[in-house]
């Protein structure tokens, strides 16, 4: 584990998610909380924290919880296996042994980081409708703001 443990209340107003949608991601399999009090209140890590980061940024971004679960249990299979190889990255899972251990083989981790950069590409699509939607949305703005200083307040005819 990793460190001060929080319980949900903790954990909702950093990640400003409700304590309802913390439980749901834990129903979905998405978030389960690291630890149970003695009392069996969740308590959360800073890895949990960060993993309700993800699934909080990819939500707007209109992704299906069975994507965020997939992108979730791909990076956390590179994650365990660049635990394993001690170094963040070289090493056993790259040299496509597969030692039986656990860790993943070359062809394996190229098909999970394929994975990963759909999800990155569908991000950066996503993210532009967004840039799109959002500059039309400020020039109605603008257009509101400019008929009403066309009439301003208290002058009726």
């Amino acid at each position: 584990m990793d460190g001060k443990l929080m319980q949900i209340g903790e954990v909702a107003a950093r990640t400003e998610l409700s304590l309802r949608t913390i439980r749901h991601y834990e129903e979905t399999g998405l978030v389960v909380p690291s630890a149970r009090s003695q009392g069996g209140f969740r308590l959360y890590t800073e890895t949990d924290v960060a993993r309700l980061m993800v699934i909080r940024r990819m939500k707007p971004l209109g992704f299906t919880l069975e994507q965020m679960r997939d992108l979730l249990q791909a990076t956390d299979r590179l994650d365990a296996d660049a635990r394993r190889d001690g170094s963040g990255g070289g090493g056993g899972a790259a040299d496509g042994d597969g030692d039986g251990d656990g860790s993943l083989n070359a062809d394996e981790r190229e098909a999970l980081l394929d994975r990963v950069r759909g999800y990155e590409r569908a991000a950066a699509e996503q993210v532009e409708k967004l840039r799109v939607q959002l500059a039309r949305a400020e020039d109605f703005a603008a257009t509101l703001r400019a008929r009403l200083d066309q009439d301003p307040p208290g002058v009726s005819s």
